[in-house]
Order: structure tokens, then sequence, then C-alpha cells
């Protein structure tokens, strides 16, 4: 988990320094993420580690099974009604765009933009924010 993108979209590691992407020219691809609407919140999964710290690669099969199972989340966007109603959320948003969250392994809509995973969620869904998502894995 050493990159994610940030709402202003561009790709930072965890401690906030922006990350080169620069690729060679290819074919024009639209960049804009979903608008999400309701209670829901965009996050982006962060990006998973390709080898262990010892240096030994990782297995795709296993890097995939970290990116579905993962329990940290970086919220994007937060929808039109997310944390709107004063019933259910009396003391206000439990957070905002930019924070790390911790939800539930497999929570949400999976979906996949020029092959970085995202993740729609549902307001509720939001167990803790976290400063730094470092060292946070599904136990």
């Amino acid at each position: 988990m050493s990159e994610i993108i940030t709402p202003n979209k561009s790709i930072v590691d965890a401690k906030g320094r922006s990350v080169s992407t620069e690729e060679p020219k290819q074919e024009q691809k639209p960049t804009h993420l979903p608008d999400v609407k309701g209670y829901r919140i965009l996050c982006a999964v962060p990006h998973v580690d390709e080898k262990y710290e010892s240096g030994i690669i990782k297995a795709d099969k296993t890097r995939n099974i970290e990116e579905h199972s993962t329990v940290v989340l970086f919220v994007i966007k937060l929808g039109d009604m997310a944390y709107a109603d004063k019933d259910r959320f009396p003391t206000g948003p439990w957070c905002k765009e930019g924070d790390f969250v911790i939800t539930r392994a497999y929570s949400g809509t999976r979906i996949k933009i020029h092959g970085k995973e995202f993740r729609i969620i549902n307001d509720d869904t939001v167990e803790a924010v976290v400063d730094d998502p470092r060292g946070y894995v599904r136990a």
C-alpha cells in the first residue's frame, strides 16, 4: 500500500509525497471518476506491494487476494446524501474526502478503472478513520 489517488486525482505515497506516473504516450483514455450518488462513498483501494519486506516477489494470486480483501480504503468522493440523515448520524459525518477508513473485508461494489480498483461503499460501512494506513491488514 504505497500509492493512493487524491481527490484532485494526483497520485501520492502514504506520506502525501507526489509519485511520478509518467508512462509512454498511448491512446487517450477517459480519466474521470464516477459521480457517486445518494449515501454512497467512492473509495480507492491502496496499492498492494509487489514484494514482501524480505524482497520475495508476491504471486499475482496473492496480490489479487490482498487487494480484494483489504480493510483500508482511501475516500475520494462523498455522495450528495452521505451522512445527511441526522437521526442516523447525530454527531455528523464519520469521514471526509482524503481520509483513510477501515471497513469490512470485501465490502462495497468493486469497479476497476484502467486497472486500478475502486469501491463504492455505503456511508454507514465506515468503521474507523486512520491517519496512517501502513501496517493495517485483515486479520
